[in-house]
């Protein structure tokens, strides 16, 4: 899987800091600490996203499987 970070910095800056402070966990999901499936970069990311689309949350773009 190849995948690239969004150009909106303002949007990386704030899940970058949201994944700091939730220990790596996706911050846009309520209760996500703990559960591997949303461990950065996401199971959905990994295994359900399409190619050109991006995460949950909008920080990464998937390239390629």
């Amino acid at each position: 899987m190849k995948i690239h970070a969004t150009d909106d910095k303002e949007l990386t800056e704030a899940i970058r800091a949201g994944l700091k402070a939730n220990d790596g966990y996706c911050p846009c999901v309520i209760n996500s600490r703990g559960k591997e499936e949303y461990r950065c970069i996401c199971r959905e990311m990994r295994e359900d996203i399409k190619v050109g689309d991006h995460c949950h949350c909008g920080l990464y773009i998937k390239d390629e499987d």
